[in-house]
């Protein structure tokens, strides 16, 4: 990890203020390593040692992947709330980690450690519960932990290095996890104990390096007693900045298959290449891509600051595009070329690992030059719930479409399964990369942009007025404008057809079209879950509507807990005045064209 840290600290500028000791940036970026650790079994692993070894029918999987992963697209913002909000003497941070990591490892050891006598829905109800209660547990620890980075350096250089030494912590762990599961097994001799004997050890690491943390990192003072920003104005405004808008569309259309090269992986290798040692070959093709990755990131980090990054992003999508494509054409006994091409697009693994979080860095800075707040925290916030639900179906469906085309475990399949596995496994990911990069042609922000863009905060806090470098707007400073601040983070509960409504038919019209919207989230919530329930049975496999219901069931529940959120807010909206609605539609009709 000195090399890895030594190499980010060459290709990046010299910091300037506050240094922190290697020991804390360690201690930080360790505990990744054992979380990347347990993604890996869970995105390649799990569904193949549940479906072919603990022989749970893959639609009751999916049912499960896809509720989980529902709730914890709601339960990520609601944590960063809870930990923004918490007041303690050990800070607001360090004890939700100490509650979570412990739970967590104990839900993943429980998750690949079912009793052998369970078997059928049993089987299906101890996944249920482990998975479900690992990811909750997951979100207690890792949201805090994500939240503590940002606090400990306020230097721009020294945050890249802290955060390159956690990404290459995900890296090692994202390759150790891939390589080592097949090894354990053939050293225990059975599935079931090797997974069990992994995942203990990963289970000790988390809590062991998380404990580390805790003793060896300090939080901020002065953060603790600073106000959190309310959820629904913040990621009302962060909605309107073009830019990551763009950005963050780029990421959503690349997340519809997000799930599906680890989750198919082990199909393909088993099922349509067919070697003799299916495990090993996993292992092999795993540590292929992943080191591909990270052997080729240095050389994606010398480009994205030698010709800027939105022309290195732009081609780091052709390897994967390419690569998807040409592994639809492999069949039995490809086992050499699926190795070459894995090489190919692994080699641009690596440019996902910084330039989408470091664009979205030059995003927030956009967004600073028209609130004139950093607001780091809500824009990772949104990212985490669209993407998180984005990333639902990728889990879910392909597996209701394997077990809809008659996928038998532990079998030669049929060709037709073999040609869905293929198409899935390839042409899927090729095609949302393809539009994907279509989207990304669009994003705004250059050099000497996100230059330009540092010139008008500068200005602004000059008390001067700014030039916004994307669309030509002349922005006044935050005390030149029209409404007041607090009026303003405020009005954002609304959009703004209900500020219109509100002006015309008083708050008590906007009170009811909150409460139709309340009622209609209820009302579809209710379906979905009895349309599921009529759809889960012991003999029958669930299809993919079953997991279409869980979508749109977790849907309905996000709508109902944001119109909660708004509903509070409705009784300050008679001090508000018409002017203050007026001007804060004319701002906001000028800032849905630039930037937030």
């Amino acid at each position: 990890m000195r090399a890895f840290a030594t190499m980010i600290d060459v290709v990046s500028e010299p910091a300037q203020a506050e240094k922190l000791p290697l020991r804390v940036k360690m201690s930080y970026g360790a505990p990744s390593f054992a979380g990347a650790g347990m993604a890996i079994p869970i995105a390649i692993h799990l569904t193949i040692f549940y479906s072919d070894v603990i022989l749970v029918p893959l639609g009751i999987i999916a049912i499960v992947k896809a509720l989980a992963r529902a709730m914890d697209a709601l339960t990520d913002p609601l944590m960063g709330w809870i930990t923004d909000s918490t007041r303690s003497r050990w800070g607001r941070r360090r004890p939700w980690i100490l509650i979570g990591a412990p739970l967590a490892a104990l839900s993943f050891f429980l998750m690949f450690s079912p009793p052998a006598e369970l078997s059928g829905m049993n089987a299906a109800a101890w996944f249920a519960t482990t998975y479900v209660c690992y990811y909750i547990f997951h979100t207690v620890y890792i949201i805090p932990h994500y939240g503590l980075g940002p606090e400990l350096t306020l230097d721009y250089n020294e945050r890249s290095l802290l955060f390159g030494i956690r990404e290459g912590f995900v890296v090692l762990g994202t390759l150790v996890a891939a390589v080592a599961p097949p090894l354990f097994i053939a050293y225990t001799g059975g599935e079931r104990e090797g997974y069990s004997g992994f995942a203990a050890l990963l289970a000790a690491l988390l809590v062991l390096l998380y404990v580390n943390l805790v003793v060896q990192v300090r939080e901020r003072a002065d953060f603790i007693a600073r106000p959190p920003n309310p959820l629904v104005p913040g990621l009302r405004r962060v909605m309107r900045n073009r830019a990551f808008r763009i950005l963050l569309l780029v990421y959503l259309t690349s997340s519809i298959s997000g799930a599906i090269p680890g989750l198919m992986m082990p199909y393909f290798v088993k099922y349509v290449l067919q070697p003799e040692n299916p495990n090993i070959w996993l292992a092999v093709y795993l540590a292929t891509y992943f080191g591909a990755g990270f052997l080729f990131l240095p050389m994606w980090v010398l480009l994205a600051r030698r010709f800027e990054k939105k022309p290195v992003w732009l081609v780091s999508f052709f390897p994967s595009i390419t690569g998807s494509l040409l592994l639809f054409t492999m069949g039995e006994g490809d086992i050499l070329p699926t190795f070459l091409v894995l090489l190919w697009a692994g080699s641009a693994f690596g440019a996902g690992l910084f330039l989408g979080p470091a664009m979205q860095a030059d995003v927030i800075d956009y967004d600073e030059l028209y609130t004139g707040r950093r607001r780091e925290a809500q824009f990772g916030a949104l990212w985490s719930i669209m993407t998180k639900f984005m990333v639902i179906p990728s889990m879910s469906v392909p597996l209701a479409v394997l077990a809809t085309v008659g996928y038998v475990p532990n079998l030669p399949q049929t060709e037709e399964v073999q040609f869905a596995i293929r198409a899935i496994f390839g042409l899927t990911p090729a095609t949302t990369a393809l539009l994907a990069f279509l989207i990304a042609l669009l994003y705004p922000i250059s050099r000497r942009v996100h230059q330009q863009i540092w010139e008008g905060i500068e200005r602004h806090k000059r008390g001067e007025y700014a030039t916004d470098p994307i669309t030509g707007h002349r922005l006044p400073p935050m005390q030149d404008r029209n409404i007041g601040e607090d009026e303003g983070w405020f009005l954002d509960h609304f959009s703004m057809g209900e500020l219109r409504l509100a002006a015309s038919g008083g708050p008590a019209a906007l009170r009811r079209r909150i409460l139709l919207l309340q009622l209609a989230s209820v009302f579809v919530l209710g379906w979905a879950l009895l349309a599921l329930v009529g759809e889960v049975s012991v003999d029958q496999d669930p299809g993919i509507l079953a997991v279409i219901h869980v979508v749109i069931a977790g849907i309905a529940l996000a709508s109902l807990f944001f119109h909660f959120v708004r509903w509070r807010a409705l009784g300050r909206l008679n001090t508000v005045t018409s002017a203050d609605i007026s001007a804060h539609r004319q701002m906001n009709q000028m800032l849905m064209e630039g930037g937030a």
